[in-house]
């Protein structure tokens, strides 16, 4: 059993098998598996407790700890927001990028006359400045998969990697 305590300005409650984070900058949603995990909120503590169903014994207590690592995450993006940078990075042809929707069009990537496409997870926001993306959101989750969902969409096939680099990649370290 582990008890996670509700950061003061953030408010979090059960809904329909999600636990719902509510903050200053919006709210991220977190599925529980139910079969796996007994969730309650007392005033400002979620606990959290395996089910006592010995065959899953040791599933739950590995759900338990993601879970709390996941709350943990939600709660630090409710409050001060999650920001990563991505980078455009091309030497044969140059690459254009355009948001439509849900969706980033990556343009003239290796000099391909079809837009390649890599959509954006959830309440994702993303804000391109020439060959500098900004992926924001709330939710940790929403964010890695929306950067993820962008570099696979750059993807090199059938090309020696060692000459062709191009594609966009996240920045880290700044």
């Amino acid at each position: 059993m582990q008890q996670v305590e509700i950061p003061n300005g953030i408010s979090a409650k059960l809904e329909s098998g999600y636990i719902v984070v509510s903050g200053k900058l919006g709210s991220g949603k977190i599925k529980v598996n139910e079969k796996l995990l007994n969730v309650k909120i007392d005033g400002n503590k979620i606990i959290i407790e395996p089910t006592q169903e010995k065959r899953l014994k040791r599933v739950a207590l590995m759900a338990e700890n993601a879970l709390v690592g996941r709350l943990k995450g939600v709660f630090d993006g409710v409050d001060k927001g999650i920001e990563r940078k991505l980078q455009v990075a091309f030497i044969h042809f140059p690459v254009s990028l355009e948001l439509k929707g849900d969706t980033l069009l990556i343009k003239n990537l290796f000099g391909e006359r079809a837009p390649r496409l890599a959509k954006i997870v959830g309440n994702t926001k993303l804000e391109i400045k020439g060959q500098e993306l900004k992926v924001k959101g709330v939710d940790p989750y929403e964010v890695g998969q929306t950067i993820t969902n962008i570099e696979k969409a750059c993807k090199i096939l059938n090309k020696d990697t060692r000459i062709f680099q191009d594609g966009i990649y996240e920045v880290i370290g700044e």
